[in-house]
């Protein structure tokens, strides 16, 4: 298992940090190979962003932990790259909103998806779902469209973070509240969310929840207010002109 000492004080100290973890999680079997291209992909979309939170993001954030607290029956959708770089914090976000946690794979195997569920319950999750997948999402021929019945299959509002753009389509055909997590806002994944969170999953994850456990006691007509004065495009034109100004 590699082992890697990353002073705080590294002016690169958090992009470092994730790049472990995902290395950490191939070796571990709970991220792909293809994770580490994903990663990387998203690290430069997160450097043209000044590796911050920008306040559409934030928003979106508060947007999303609205639509959850209004959720008659939450998931929060898990792959293998969510896993190795926040499984504690999806833990916490799904305490915070009383949702559901599922594992979902596009390189899919019983022992991996095991895998992940083990790592996900020794951060403190006391149920997750995924491995009955004895539901489909329908439009896709491969393997993440394998749900559970009563997880993906049956809820009103999904949070997929890292999603993939078809899958993200085929869940807004099945008209499935989505919450996206994804640096690129113009990805397919972004365009078709309910709500994209263009941020860097490490901070959107604890962000939400901070949202949802601040609006916990919140009356359902402000949530509600909340869900409707949020604008999705406006969202993703903020995030493309602070990547043009760099996170300006």
């Amino acid at each position: 298992m590699s082992d890697i000492e990353i002073p705080e004080s590294h002016p690169r100290y958090e992009s470092l940090l994730t790049r472990h973890r995902i290395e950490v999680g191939v070796e571990k079997g709970i991220t792909s190979r293809q994770g580490l291209i994903a990663q990387g992909r998203g690290e430069a979309f997160d450097y043209l962003l000044g590796e911050q939170t920008i306040p559409s993001a934030d928003e979106a954030a508060r947007a999303a932990a609205a639509h959850l607290l209004l959720a008659d029956h939450p998931v929060v959708s898990v792959n293998g790259n969510v896993a190795a770089l926040c499984p504690e914090e999806i833990v916490e976000l799904a305490e915070a909103t009383d949702a559901d946690i599922e594992v979902n794979l596009f390189n899919r195997t019983d022992e991996r998806m095991q895998t992940i569920v083990d790592h996900l319950r020794e951060h403190g999750a006391d149920e997750v779902k995924g491995l009955t997948a004895d539901g489909r999402i329908p439009g896709i021929d491969h393997e993440r469209a394998k749900v559970d019945a009563d997880g993906i299959g049956s809820a009103d509002v999904v949070v997929v973070p890292l999603e993939d753009g078809d899958r993200a389509a085929a869940l807004g055909e099945m008209e499935k509240i989505e919450i996206v997590v994804d640096l690129n806002p113009m990805s397919r994944s972004a365009r078709v969310a309910t709500v994209p969170i263009v941020d860097n999953i490490v901070r959107a994850v604890p962000n939400v929840t901070g949202h949802a456990r601040d609006l916990q006691g919140a009356a359902r007509d402000e949530l509600e207010t909340i869900v409707a004065d949020f604008d999705a495009d406006e969202a993703l034109e903020a995030a493309e002109r602070a990547i043009r100004t760099g996170g300006e």
